[in-house]
């Protein structure tokens, strides 16, 4: 009996410790699969983090942002308006907007005796809906971008604030960018001088005899030191018999992710004047910097 036992128990052992084996490698190998997942997941399944939001959440308003003193001195009043109709003049006159914390502007007009005058301020916050692949400061400079190329101005590199200066020794400009980008040394001295293609000019300033008399006429160019990136366009509209050029000149600047316009047009009373394009851009150039100053406090 004892003999009997001692087989049965022999052949069940083996069969026993064959179950424990298997069901301790199938253990095994659901944990090793786990282990590499979360491996593979930790090495290349991590995505990227989406950008932080711009700078700006809200926009301030176009109306108030210019003080009156600046105002007074862009707009002259006629000296035929009452005292109401002076406070309606520099109070402005809204732009419509769907969406006040997105787009926003402002209008202004004069007209004296020998001018009419007219005044825009307009800013819109750009916002990326995909922060993951462009952030509201890459979304702003591709809409600034755009309107550069539409002034026909030198394409900006990819870091306006790290653009070096012709002859700077540091040998990374290898020619790629067709200009110096927005903000370069090269940008500020040559624009003081240089009118880009397309560039406005008051009839005679070239003539032979007059070049060291006259003042040089400031064309359309970009801005150094204006807010991320900025550039002044200024168009002279067609001479008429009866009707005086106009001078309109617009300057657009970026900060972080806003845009901010200002656009100042000036057109005589009468035919056979010219705006000053220096007086005209200086002012309207003097007022962006305000703007500017006023996003950075």
């Amino acid at each position: 009996m004892d003999v009997e036992r001692t087989r049965v128990r022999s052949r069940f052992l083996p069969g026993v410790a064959m179950l424990t084996a298997l069901a301790a490698g199938a253990t095994a190998c659901t944990g090793g699969g786990g282990t590499g997942s979360t491996s593979d997941q930790k090495n290349g399944g991590s995505a990227a983090a989406p950008a932080q939001p711009g700078k700006y959440r809200s926009l301030p308003q176009p109306c108030k942002a210019v003080d009156a003193k600046r105002l007074r001195a862009m707009l002259p009043a006629s000296d035929s308006l009452t005292t109401e109709q002076r406070e309606q003049l520099y109070a402005g006159t809204a732009e419509p907007s769907y969406d006040a914390d997105r787009h926003v502007g402002c209008r202004w007009n004069a007209t004296t005796p020998d001018a009419t005058l007219l005044l825009s301020v307009t800013f819109e916050r750009v916002v990326s809906y995909d922060r993951a692949t462009a952030s509201d400061d890459d979304k702003a400079r591709q809409v600034y971008v755009r309107r550069l190329t539409d002034a026909h101005l030198p394409f900006p590199g990819p870091s306006p604030s790290l653009t070096p200066s012709p002859g700077s020794g540091s040998g990374s400009g290898s020619g790629s960018s067709p200009g110096p980008g927005p903000g370069s040394s090269a940008s500020a001295s040559a624009s003081a001088v240089s009118p880009v293609q397309g560039a406005s000019s008051a009839p005679g300033t070239g003539a032979p005899g007059t070049a060291s008399s006259a003042p040089p006429e400031l064309g359309s160019r970009v801005l150094a030191g204006l807010g991320s990136e900025g550039f002044l366009d200024d168009k002279l509209g067609a001479a008429g018999a009866t009707a005086a050029q106009a001078r309109t000149v617009r300057i657009v600047f970026r900060t972080s992710n806003v845009i901010a316009t200002v656009e100042y047009s000036v057109q005589p009373s009468g035919p056979g004047k010219v705006p000053p394009a220096a007086d005209t851009q200086d002012k309207a150039r003097q007022l962006a910097e305000a703007l500017a100053e006023r996003f950075s406090e």
